[in-house]
Order: C-alpha cells, then sequence, then structure tokens
C-alpha cells in the first residue's frame, strides 16, 4: 500500500450544521481532524449555504466580509435587532428576510399574517443601500408574512394609498382598500442595483398553490384569514399590472413569503435564482475546486431529499465538471441516502459515535466531525 501523497489540498465546502455549528465552523473542525493525521495537507475553506438559513453567514465567511447589527421593525411593528452582511468585494450587500420578518420573531399565539409586515425587510435592503452596494442579494425563507412585500416598499418611500389617498397600515389585511401605488419617492438607488433573490420554491402567487393557501397556516391564518388573504393578494396583482404593466400573478415564485417573491419582482426588478446556485456562484467555489484533489462537503442531514436543491449536492454537481472525488460527512445518515452515489457523491460519512440525546449530538457535533474527518484521512492514508 502507498501512503497518500503529503501535499494534498483539501477543498472544504459544507453547509452549517443546524444547531450545533456555522457552516465555517465546520470547516474549522474538519481541518482539526485532518491535520490531526497529516499537517502538510491543504485546507481551503469554503463555508457553503442553499439559499435558507445561514447564507448571508456562510457567504460573509467564504469571501471575507462584514455583518453588520440594524434595528428595524419586526413583523407584528415592534422594534427588533436584525443584521445585513456586506461581502468581501465591498459591492454586494446580503440579506435574509427572516433576520427581519421571520416567523421565528412573532409568537405562536400573536401569529397573524392579517396584520404583519415586511417592512423591516425594506429597512436591512436600505441599510445596504446606505454602504454604497451595486449588487444585492436577498433570502426569503421563513417569513411571517403575507403582504406581498407592500411593508418592503413602505419602507424604501413607496407609498400604497386607499381610494381616499390615505395611506394602509401594516399587514395583508390592508391590501383589499388599495386603490394605488405611488413610488414618485421609493429610493431611486434602487435603480442602480442589480437583485437576486434566492428563492427554492415555485408558488405562484394566489391560488390553491398559492402564498396565502400553501404558507398561510403555518404563519398563523385561519380558514377565513386564508381566503381573505388570497383575495387580498389577488387584487394587489390586479393594481400592479393596471399600474406598472407587470402581470405577477402566476409568475414562478411569486408566492415565496408571503408574496415577497411578487413584490420584489414588480418594483427592485429582482431576479428569482436557486438559493444553491447563487451561493456557489459569489463564493467562488467553482475556481477553487479546480485547484483541489478531493472535495468535502456535509451538513445536519443527509438523506434522499437532499438531491433536491441541497448543499453537499449543489457542491458535488461541481466537483464532478472536474472529475474531483466527492466526501460528505453528516449528523444522520437518512433513508434513501444511496441515491447520492450516483448523483455525485462518492461517499457518505455519519459523524456520530454512538447512541445519543439530540441534546448531546448537537452539543459535540465540531468534536464528532473532527474526529470522523480524522477516521478519513487515516483511511486514505492507507490506499
Amino acid at each position: 500500500m502507498s501512503a497518500m501523497k503529503k501535499d494534498l489540498v483539501i477543498l472544504l465546502a459544507p453547509d452549517s450544521f443546524k444547531e450545533s455549528m456555522t457552516a465555517k465552523e465546520a470547516c474549522e473542525a474538519m481541518e482539526r481532524g485532518i491535520k490531526k493525521v497529516n499537517d502538510k495537507i491543504t485546507c481551503i475553506h469554503v463555508p457553503m449555504a442553499d439559499g435558507g438559513e445561514g447564507t448571508m453567514h456562510s457567504l460573509v465567511d467564504a469571501t471575507g466580509g462584514k455583518i453588520y447589527a440594524l434595528k428595524v421593525i419586526g413583523p407584528l411593528g415592534n422594534e427588533v435587532e436584525a443584521s445585513y452582511g456586506i461581502l468581501g468585494d465591498g459591492e454586494t450587500g446580503i440579506l435574509e428576510m427572516a433576520s427581519a420578518s421571520g416567523i421565528h420573531l412573532v409568537p405562536i399565539d400573536k401569529r397573524n399574517p392579517l396584520i404583519t409586515t415586511t417592512y423591516g425587510t425594506g429597512q436591512l435592503i436600505k441599510g445596504c443601500l446606505d454602504s454604497g452596494v451595486k449588487r444585492l442579494l436577498i433570502g426569503i425563507g421563513g417569513s411571517a408574512t403575507n403582504d406581498g412585500g407592500a411593508g418592503v416598499i413602505q419602507a424604501l418611500g413607496g407609498r400604497l394609498l386607499d381610494r381616499a389617498g390615505k395611506e394602509l397600515g401594516f399587514g395583508g389585511g390592508e391590501l383589499g382598500k388599495l386603490a394605488r401605488l405611488d413610488l414618485e419617492n421609493l429610493d431611486k438607488r434602487l435603480a442602480n442595483v442589480e437583485i437576486e433573490v434566492a428563492c427554492d420554491v415555485t408558488n405562484p402567487l394566489c391560488g390553491e398553490r398559492g402564498a396565502s393557501h400553501v404558507f398561510g397556516p403555518q404563519k398563523g391564518a385561519t380558514v377565513e384569514m386564508v381566503k381573505a388573504l388570497d383575495n387580498n393578494l389577488k387584487h394587489y396583482a390586479e393594481i400592479i399590472k393596471k399600474q406598472f404593466g407587470k402581470d405577477v400573478i402566476d409568475m414562478p415564485g411569486a408566492g415565496a413569503a408571503g408574496g415577497l417573491g411578487a413584490g420584489l419582482m414588480a418594483f427592485l426588478n429582482g431576479t428569482l435564482k436557486k438559493g444553491i446556485d447563487m451561493v456557489i456562484d459569489y463564493s467562488g467555489l467553482e475556481e477553487k475546486i479546480k485547484d483541489a484533489d478531493m472535495v468535502w462537503t456535509g451538513e445536519g442531514s443527509i438523506d434522499f431529499q437532499t438531491q433536491y436543491g441541497k448543499t453537499p449536492l449543489g457542491v458535488a454537481t461541481v466537483a464532478k465538471k472536474y472529475n474531483k472525488p466527492v466526501i460528505a460527512l453528516a449528523g444522520r445518515v437518512g433513508d434513501g441516502a444511496e441515491i447520492l452515489y450516483d448523483k455525485g457523491i462518492d461517499c457518505i460519512f455519519g459523524i456520530m459515535k454512538g447512541v445519543t440525546s439530540l441534546e448531546e449530538a448537537l452539543e459535540k457535533g465540531k468534536e464528532n466531525i473532527e474526529k470522523t474527518s480524522e477516521n478519513i484521512i487515516r483511511l486514505i492514508d492507507l490506499l
């Protein structure tokens, strides 16, 4: 048996292991395990995400950027602390709407999409504009809202007016009163900013597959509320079409985040993109993979669902373009994971050392990744 080459280059591109560690921390734990066996191996860190929670942190970490805190109006109209990031190029802003308008900010007994607003998300966009960005990346999962992005428009200087010319209040419940939109004072800087929206759902704005019917109930909507919200979004879409000639009602992804997808496309010329594709682009993953001998990825759970736009498969797809072997690590290896062997992942390793409670598994995640990484390198060294 011949020992592996000593100057091996391994690209580390995991997602976060939810509730256990960020993607950056997973990279660091992998490297600690690798270096225990062979400190001549070069590890290239590219923290990843799939457009959902943790995307901002991963891209800021992958590019050497910075995160800024900002006090904004939360979904219920009270002040909350949210954050946005500026990537390492200094020209690209990134934010997750959940940071300002997420469902986790609303206690279960107060969830009511008739009144929740995306205003705080608009304030995060303004924070990025104040930093002089030329591009803006927006993740739109995990919303508490169903206002079609109306709050975003209000925060950025637009006005939603009823027949008497009075401004509408917050929430999807108000949209039924909309007579016209006044965008005269909409932030002029938006015209010079390219906006990409990480969105993996293809739901239209209205109807049975629309924002209100599919996502409304988990945001606290009753059957009656769902009907009212759906009618209101339909009315909102009709006004948009009449005033601006943009038909958003059936656009795939328009129903994402309570219709925020529609609002970003209609008023901010946002382009909807698969989350993993956006992260691959902005992290420089493809360029970095070219120089690697092998690629490691991973996330908390890997199973048959991983093939549908999740990080490990996205990373493997790029790696296979350059014929690089791919190893994946997971906290849990679930049913149907073997389907991934035909889709670019060569080996999958569960990191658990034995039967344990979920609490202990999350607590010892870094330690378990480190140990598994060490064992993988010991195995490779034998080959």
